[in-house]
């Protein structure tokens, strides 16, 4: 796979053999253009293109993680900071986490906890202080604002990156931070380089090449939130080889088939309020973090009032791949309270103590008798199952769930039954978030929200 065009014969500039075939053969086919190629600099530049996604089928039971093996774990430094893009840093963690490696969630600010771009809390595994003496196979730095400035501001990352640069070891960049992190510190000189779409300007028009993936010599870049799976799925290839990245396309049902629609609604009613939708998502220790944050972030980008609870006896939970993440109020704070929707997110054991929670269970129960939205995505379609709450619906969940339920529907990443709405779970998540900002705003708020994430949303 050649990432420029044969016009232009740029140095240090590959793209890892795998990602061919991982992305554009019958096992993932994540993204089609992402080797778009950079064409003649004299010539007008055509619009951002956008992730496509071309899938087959997923085994009936997918495990959580790769088995680990003898060899010793890949280090990773994933840095955060106020301001970070939560979906872009937590499928990174994610997806190199199940891969295998050793990730390190490091804070450039002075405290562990960080707010990220949608006000999603992290909490870090060190401050980027204790990180400085150590040697790492892989530096990624996630974009969104103002992160990518609060990390670029921090002199012992530019350090540890200038570092890595220069030891010819791997280090990548997501959204905003090639353009606002890499660039000041002299660390795309000579590298083809992809970005966010609002900030290619800052990059030189020579070098910026407008595709959803870069691999360039020890550099990789991509484009947002929308393209963090391909970019996390390179990052794995160069770490630990294509049968690796493979069987992460497979983990995080990256290879949904091609006839799979993104979405089957059946009875469809009206989900338009003539407020801001109120959302309840309660979390526990073991929910699937992807499906969390990105559900989160995308409800908050289309200006839906969000409130994250926490099944557990403290705000802070630890979700299925370790990631920190604090919620906004404890479950008992919102026990009468009233909302528009409440969304369960999967992850084997996070359902398994959602379900435990009475207070959960005595909502949902109120929200079904209130005629309101119920969502489920991953294991957690299971939960409103035993509840008795999906009783003549159909609907759709993670492979390892799907004989469970009654009226199961294959053949769709997301299901929609009046108001009832479910999803396969990982990597559907996005489409599963944007079907509710439709239903919510409308198709135009959706696609609006997609061109943000630089995501694919059809017309």
């Amino acid at each position: 796979m050649k990432s420029l065009s044969p016009l232009f014969s740029l140095p240090n500039s590959r793209t890892p053999p795998a990602i061919s075939a991982i992305f554009n053969s019958s096992i993932c086919s994540v993204i089609r253009n992402s080797n778009n190629t950079q064409q003649n600099p004299t010539l007008k530049r055509r619009r951002s293109s956008k992730p496509t996604i071309n899938i087959s089928p997923a085994p009936l039971i997918i495990p959580t993680t790769i088995p680990p093996s003898s060899v010793p774990p890949k280090k990773v430094l994933v840095p955060i900071g106020f301001g970070t893009e939560e979906m872009e840093a937590v499928i990174m963690i994610d997806v190199l986490r199940r891969a295998g490696a050793a990730v390190t969630v490091a804070s450039v600010e002075e405290r562990l906890e960080v707010e990220a771009s949608g006000g999603t809390r992290l909490v870090a595994d060190s401050l980027i202080s204790a990180c400085s003496d150590e040697i790492y196979d892989l530096v990624a730095l996630p974009g969104g604002m103002p992160g990518s400035s609060r990390l670029r501001d921090c002199k012992i990352l530019q350090d540890i990156t200038s570092k890595q640069a220069e030891a010819k070891r791997l280090y990548a960049a997501i959204c905003a931070a090639p353009a606002i992190t890499l660039l000041p510190w002299g660390l795309l000189k000579r590298k083809p380089t992809t970005c966010h779409p609002a900030f290619m300007d800052k990059i030189s028009p020579f070098w910026a090449v407008k595709s959803n993936l870069q691999v360039s010599g020890e550099l990789t870049t991509s484009r947002g939130p929308g393209t963090s799976f391909v970019f996390a799925v390179s990052l794995v290839e160069q770490l630990f080889g294509e049968s690796v990245a493979k069987e992460i396309c497979d983990l995080m049902l990256l290879n949904v088939a091609d006839e799979d629609s993104r979405k089957q609604e059946f009875d469809e009613v009206s989900w338009s309020l003539d407020h801001a939708p109120q959302v309840l998502i309660p979390v526990a220790n073991g929910s699937e973090e992807i499906e969390v944050v990105t559900i989160i972030d995308i409800l908050r980008r289309a200006n839906a009032n969000v409130v994250v609870v926490s099944v557990e006896k403290s705000l802070q939970i630890v979700a299925s791949s370790g990631t920190n993440i604090i919620a906004d109020k404890m479950i008992s704070a919102v026990a009468d309270s009233i909302y528009d929707v409440i969304i369960l997110a999967g992850g084997t054991s996070g359902s398994e103590r959602l379900h435990k929670s009475k207070i959960l269970k005595k909502l949902l129960k109120e929200q079904q008798s209130g005629g309101r939205v119920l969502g489920a995505i991953g294991s957690s379609p299971a939960i409103l199952h035993k509840q008795g709450l999906l009783k003549d619906k159909r609907t759709t969940g993670h492979p390892s769930i799907t004989s469970t339920l009654n009226d199961g529907v294959s053949g769709a990443r997301v299901v929609i039954d009046e108001k009832v709405i479910t999803s396969k779970g990982l990597s559907t998540a996005t489409h599963f978030a944007l079907a509710i900002v439709s239903k919510l705003f409308g198709q135009a708020r959706a696609r609006s929200v997609a061109e943000g994430l630089v995501f694919e949303y059809p017309r």
